[in-house]
């Protein structure tokens, strides 16, 4: 038997990934405030086949930022990319993790949601289009990463006219739509027919997401690959409401995480390790049995043999920086029972305006309230339309640090920081975002303008090196390219990208939102796993995070040596028949 015959089969994997809700899901019932009132039956199947986490957390409270962490495995702060949205220049050894599952033989997949704060490049899925999926592999006995990311339940579709909205959950059952008058308002909300109107609206698109996951999971039940998959569901950041998206709070950074691993994992887990979402990566890895690179500021929860990492982390930390044309820094560390945030301008309110979210009902009502509240004060009234904690979110300041115990105060109403109690919490917490910050570095904390001209001086894009292609004794290809880039191969002959996607074909940069270009082409990563063909033609490129790829290397095969191959490849096919 060869040791590939030995080698224990590697796990697929397959992520079902979400926009903006906090645990907000039936199995989370007693655990996360609120979450009594989801209605998720095949999430809550789920965490019943596997683990649940109770405590996790994004790095940032808002989308771009959190998904770069995710898919590099490294803080936005330390590799630039925390600004909401920004086109970021990573130091040389970050890459996206997916590619070392490509390396390890993994057919990997994007369905089809980026927005990594750097243009996607083609080296980090075999396919990133609304119609990858893990039925297309070559191979079906090829392991898979599959991800699949679902917009249900982002906080646009909370704002969708009635007709829209009954559309958009057309498979919610009358049974399972929730009631506006049960709606568990948090107290750091107003109690309006916006806000009931709201949370109802939120939970019913949980609820249709959950129908989507059930599909997900029939799919592998039908391909008959449930029992050799690890399941992953999880989403970004908080909430798409005020003091939740974009806060960092623990309403705009505690998440859902649930991994179901048949036979490794056992059924109804818990864990209350603390962990970050970025640390999917490493475990990712980990768990498929590929070496977790060194330079990861992530750390794995998870082993090969299933084992679940119990104090993964003695503390979670994210960040909240530029969002769009809002200028503010916080910074801000959990432990398991407290949350400290460190706020860098207090001068700021928490709630400046915002174009996008200010077009939002929960936004616009916050407005509305506040210009009433100043109606009563011209008419030498009180003000009696919010309470003290809801005016906190619309102020015209902040405190310039926060300081919350959630095992006694879940929704983070009394801040203990000026609380001399408190004042050795206060110091620990802070200590631990100051050794954060000197060991991972803090982009953040520079001026914008100056990190980009760093990054691109003059605003120019800079371009990956070209790589060379040559031919070795052996007769295999040989590519040498920059170190710090990753190499990537084609046997399909150029076409025309599609303007307005990625990195476009004249070399300009593509769209905020930063998919990688859709030219038709299938590119491989130059290693031992997709060795580069010597009998075909082949175009190689280079490329890197926040660089231009580089020009296409042709490598034309020798014609005697292509019609050696072709002669071999002819008797084998005459053996073949033969034989049947």
């Amino acid at each position: 038997m060869s040791p590939a015959e030995s080698a224990p089969r590697r796990p697929n994997i397959l992520w079902i990934t979400t926009h903006d809700i906090n645990p907000h899901l039936g199995a989370y019932a007693g655990v996360y405030p609120g979450a009594e009132y989801a209605v998720t039956p095949n999430l809550d199947r789920l965490a019943a086949e596997g683990i649940r986490f109770d405590n996790a957390f994004a790095a940032a409270p808002i989308c771009a930022p959190s998904r770069s962490a995710i898919i590099t495995g490294r803080f936005p702060t330390s590799i630039g990319t925390m600004h909401m949205r920004t086109k970021a220049v990573p130091p040389s050894d970050v890459r996206m993790f997916t590619e070392y599952l490509r390396e390890a033989g993994y057919y990997v997949t994007n369905n089809v949601f980026t927005d990594f704060q750097v243009p996607t490049p083609i080296s980090a899925f075999d396919d990133c289009s609304d119609t990858a999926h893990w039925r297309n592999r070559d191979d079906p006995d090829q392991p898979f990463f599959a991800t699949f990311h679902g917009m249900t339940t982002h906080e646009s579709q909370i704002a969708l006219d009635d007709d829209a909205f009954a559309s958009r959950t057309a498979r919610v059952t009358p049974e399972q739509r929730h009631d506006p008058a049960a709606a568990p308002l948090p107290p750091y909300h107003p109690d309006t027919e916006v806000f009931r109107t709201a949370w109802a609206r939120y939970n019913d698109l949980i609820t249709e997401m959950d129908h989507w996951v059930g599909d997900l999971l029939a799919q592998l039940e039908e391909d008959g690959l449930a029992e050799d998959t690890i399941v992953v569901f999880w989403s970004d950041h908080g909430l798409g409401m005020p003091r939740a998206k974009r806060w960092t709070n623990d309403s705009g950074l505690h998440e859902p995480l649930i991994v179901r691993w048949p036979g490794k994992i056992a059924p109804g887990s818990t864990t209350d390790t603390l962990v970050h979402l970025m640390d999917l990566a490493p475990s990712m890895l980990a768990a498929a049995g590929v070496p977790v690179p060194s330079q990861m500021d992530a750390v794995p929860f998870l082993t090969a043999d299933g084992t679940v990492v119990e104090d993964t982390n003695e503390y979670v930390f994210a960040g909240r920086d530029r969002q769009g044309e809002v200028e503010d820094t916080s910074r801000s560390v959990r432990d398991r029972r407290y949350r400290y945030i460190r706020h860098y301008h207090p001068d700021r309110s928490p709630m400046q305006h915002s174009d996008y979210p200010d077009h939002l009902p929960t936004w616009g009502e916050f407005r509305r309230l506040v210009t009433q509240e100043t109606g009563q004060r011209a008419r030498g009234l009180r003000r009696s339309l919010l309470t003290p904690v809801q005016r906190q979110v619309v102020a015209t300041t902040k405190p310039a640090a926060e300081l919350y115990d959630l095992q006694e105060d879940p929704y983070e109403e009394r801040n203990l920081a000026a609380d001399p109690a408190y004042a050795d919490v206060v110091a620990r917490m802070s200590d631990a975002i100051d050794r954060w910050q000197d060991r991972y570095g803090d982009l953040g904390l520079l001026d914008e303008d100056d990190l980009l001209e760093r990054w691109r001086p003059g605003g120019e894009w800079q371009t990956t090196p070209t790589p060379a292609v040559s031919l070795s004794p052996d007769g295999a290809v040989r590519v040498d390219g920059p170190t710090d880039a990753s190499l990537v191969w084609t046997a399909d002959p150029p076409a025309h990208e599609q303007d307005g996607v990625g990195v476009a074909s004249m070399g300009s940069p593509g769209p905020a939102i930063g998919a990688p270009p859709q030219d038709g082409r299938r590119w491989r990563l130059v290693c031992p796993a997709t060795p580069v063909p010597s009998d075909v033609e082949v175009w190689v490129r280079a490329v890197r995070l926040g660089y231009l790829p580089s020009e296409d290397v042709v490598r034309t095969p020798d014609p005697a040596r292509a019609a050696t191959s072709r002669q071999v490849a002819d008797h084998d096919q005459d053996g073949a028949r033969h034989r049947g």
